[in-house]
């Protein structure tokens, strides 16, 4: 009987798991070397298997970080959100960052490439937030801008009328893409705002101002934290109640989890009425970023902070604290993409391609909807259409029990046996091609002279010589094997149609046209007179025949051949004899 539940412990750890050496990852773009690179590029490097998550510090030395320092997640692109220096070599260090107490992070020092040397001075920019028309904008609002590829720097000016700057003159507020606002804005109030980008070659030209209409006076909810899990929790079950403290005033709360400081893949501010909700099915070994927002009649709390966790390690892909070896308890599944179903077989059992503690066969229907249909190692296919198979093994760790699975999605198709309806034969000078022609909903190959093969996809056997032959055909899917034998006789092709034995030199004799390929396909070529009667033996090798016989000239007429090849087929025909 089959062990139900295994222990992660240690000394029967590495029996079961596939394990690699722990590697740095390459840079990608830009290419280590490279020059002109644009100050808006993105950073991209290699993913590295079992790995949380990564910071990316730039420099302009190696291992440095005085440009910046940013913890992605388990990203692998990383769009510096302030741009990068101007020509200036930039070297890229990537850390791949850990939560296991036990487990060093590790500090991969990339490469580096040189930025272009920008010559002109940036676009204009637009808010984007509060955007450009918005009414009923909290008077505590903070304002935010887009970056302008090659801007080193921002002037701001706000006021409650075009051109007014009576709330900040106009400001340098240095390379940053946000200002709170010493004090609440004016309420029921239009605000005036001009950001201008600029960088050493001058100000961005004619940027126009944006306005907004703030509301009524307002009490603003605060920020919360989360209770569950803490902000760096690690060991995060996969399916955990996610729970935030209570705000005086708050209406709801918006929440964004994501598995980057800058996406929203798990939730994309969704509105909740209460202070906790449930998650399922997490990604283990990964780092999850949410930031809970709470809100009320007068709008949404300011500046709340992102917080993190990392789930359990589970199933993996994750790096041994110990040994650093890359540990992965998913079984592994081989089942084929595509599964063949005979229409002239009513058996259309298959069975899993790989041990393991269980199983699970599901259909699939086109809107993608699943529906269990067996949970055994066989399973009898009801039809054509699209099935997934999974298989698992249970596992027992310091969370408790779990199960590691892997699944392949697979098509069942229709298929039945070949039936060969004929076959195309090609004559040429010493050559043959056949083609074969067959019937049937199967997916087809073709095989000369041998059931085992090889076999090839395509019908046509060209370049052959003069041979009888076997051709196999079956299907693909093991639904059948047909066979065909292909006889074919010797062409008339090569055998010259006169002769004029008159010692000119030029077609002074009769044989045979060896093909270009050099093989003589025949044995022997008899020649016969009108009335049947043999007149001459003319062997492959010879020069042919000189038109006597017995050293007698034969006069102008009609004669007859007849060759018999190497297989034994036969082919008559004539030709005249001219003087």
């Amino acid at each position: 009987m089959k062990m139900l539940k295994k222990l992660l412990c240690l000394a029967g750890l590495f029996g079961l798991l596939h394990s690699q050496a722990q590697d740095c990852p390459q840079l990608v773009s830009p290419v280590t070397g490279s020059t002109g690179v644009s100050v808006s590029a993105s950073i991209t490097w290699e993913t590295i298997t079992g790995v949380p998550g990564y910071i990316v510090s730039l420099g302009t030395t190696p291992g440095g970080s005085e440009i910046l320092s940013q913890s992605v997640g388990g990203a692998t692109t990383f769009t510096p959100p302030q741009g990068l220096p101007e020509n200036t070599q930039v070297y890229v260090t990537v850390t791949l960052f850990f939560f296991d107490p036990d487990q060093d992070n590790i500090e991969c020092t990339l490469g580096s490439f040189n930025t272009e040397d920008v010559t002109t001075p940036p676009n204009c920019t637009a808010l984007v937030s509060p955007v450009d028309g918005t009414t009923n904008v909290p008077v505590a609002t903070n304002l935010q801008w887009a970056y302008s590829p090659t801007a080193t720097g921002y002037r701001l000016a706000i006021g409650t009328s075009p051109g007014g700057t009576e709330i900040l003159p106009l400001t340098d507020v240095m390379n940053t893409l946000s200002y709170s606002p010493a004090a609440d804005l004016p309420p029921e109030t239009d605000i005036y705002v001009r950001v201008i980008p600029y960088n050493e070659n001058g100000d961005a030209i004619s940027c126009s101002e944006e306005r907004f209409t703030t509301g009524a006076l307002a009490t603003l909810p605060g920020c919360t934290v989360m209770l569950s899990p803490g902000n760096g929790a690690i060991n995060v079950p996969l399916s955990p109640t996610l729970v935030w403290n209570p705000v005086p005033g708050a209406d709801g709360y918006l929440v964004t989890i994501g598995t980057s400081p800058f996406d929203s893949d798990v939730l994309d501010n969704v509105r909740f009425t209460t202070t906790s909700t449930n998650v399922i099915n997490f990604e283990p070994n990964s780092i999850y970023y949410i930031r809970v927002v709470p809100f009320n009649t007068a709008g949404e709390a300011l500046g709340c902070t992102q917080e993190t966790f990392s789930t359990i390690l589970g199933c993996g892909p994750y790096f041994d604290a110990l040994t650093g070896e890359l540990v992965d308890l998913h079984p592994a599944n081989d089942f084929p993409a595509s599964v063949g179903i005979c229409l002239n077989d009513p058996s259309s059992a298959v069975s899993a391609t790989n041990t393991a503690e269980g199983y699970r066969w599901y259909s699939v229907d086109t809107s993608g909807r699943e529906t269990l249909l067996a949970e055994t190692e066989t399973f009898d296919i009801p039809g054509a259409g699209t099935f997934r198979h999974e298989i698992y093994n249970n596992y027992t760790g310091p969370s408790g029990d779990f199960e590691c699975a892997t699944s392949v999605v697979f098509t069942a198709v229709a298929s039945e046996a070949p039936n060969i309806t004929g076959t195309d034969v090609q004559l040429g000078a010493g050559v043959i091609t056949i083609t074969t022609q067959v019937s049937g909903s199967g997916d087809y190959e073709y095989a000369l002279d041998d059931p085992a093969g090889p076999y090839q996809a395509s019908n046509r056997f060209s370049g052959l010589p003069l041979a009888t032959y076997r051709i196999y055909v079956r299907d693909k899917n093991g639904c059948g094997t047909a066979d065909i034998l292909v006889e074919p006789d010797v062409s008339v092709e090569g055998f010259p149609k006169f002769f004029t034995p008159n010692g000119d030199g030029r077609n002074d004799r009769w044989q045979f046209i060896i093909p270009e390929s050099g093989s003589n396909p025949l044995l022997e070529v008899a020649i016969f007179d009108r009335y049947g009667n043999l007149l001459a033996r003319i062997p492959p090798e010879s020069q042919g025949w000189d038109g006597t016989v017995g050293g007698r000239p034969m006069p102008p007429s009609d004669y007859w051949f007849r060759a018999v090849d190497r297989n034994g087929g036969i082919v008559q025909g004539h030709f005249a004899l001219k003087r």
